[in-house]
């Protein structure tokens, strides 16, 4: 059971955690996408392909940095990144925050922490990708760091993607951290039946 160590303000859940009505389900195929992403504050390029040749994904879709779920969320993943690795899953958010916005909310030691990797989508359209909605910020709207957000929001939404490509899991209308938590038992449940799959040795 994850515990995060922030307590959720009422109007937390509110960003962002609508039900993925219309996101891409368990059994399809997940988009492939290319993106700048950050990690520890160091801009990279983040292959989606290249990265399910080392073991499954976490496709985690928020709606901004330094929004009070948001930073729920990135910490939760933080505390138990060492649980998807073992594993053998890789964890990379993406949201439409500009990655010079990004390299600070990685390695922010209080959210990403430096072990959570979060990708750039400004023009939305690795969102788009997966049909997911998205929404304007309300005029005026700033984050917990009292700047304003000038770029739209995603819904909250998280795919576990299976090293074959597809999606083992579609994650939507949760709460932060639960939202992580299921992530979590997804991709304990893909390490166990590869686990299990696999032939036993000849004796």
């Amino acid at each position: 059971m994850i515990t995060p160590r922030i307590l959720i303000p009422a109007l937390a859940l509110a960003l962002g955690s609508a039900a993925a009505s219309a996101a891409l389900k368990e059994g399809d195929s997940a988009p492939d996408f290319k993106a700048q992403a950050s990690l520890a504050g160091k801009a990279f390029n983040f292959s989606l392909k290249e990265s399910l040749k080392k073991g499954p994904v976490v496709v985690y879709f928020y709606p901004a940095a330094y929004t009070n779920g948001c930073n729920i969320q990135a910490h939760t993943f933080a505390v138990n990144v060492d649980k998807f690795k073992a594993a053998g899953a890789t964890v990379i958010g993406v949201s439409h925050d500009n990655i010079g916005r990004l390299n600070e909310f990685s390695a922010d030691p209080e959210y990403c922490a430096g072990k959570v990797a979060v990708a750039s989508d400004e023009d939305g359209l690795i969102a788009k990708s997966y049909d997911l909605a998205i929404r304007e910020a309300a005029p005026g709207r700033k984050d917990t760091k009292g700047q304003d957000i000038n770029h739209a929001f995603t819904e909250r939404t998280t795919f576990v993607v299976a090293m074959d490509g597809r999606i083992a899991a579609t994650l939507g209308g949760l709460a932060p951290a639960a939202n992580v938590e299921k992530a979590l038992e997804s991709v304990q449940q893909l390490a166990t039946q590869r686990s299990t799959s696999k032939p036993s040795p000849k004796l």
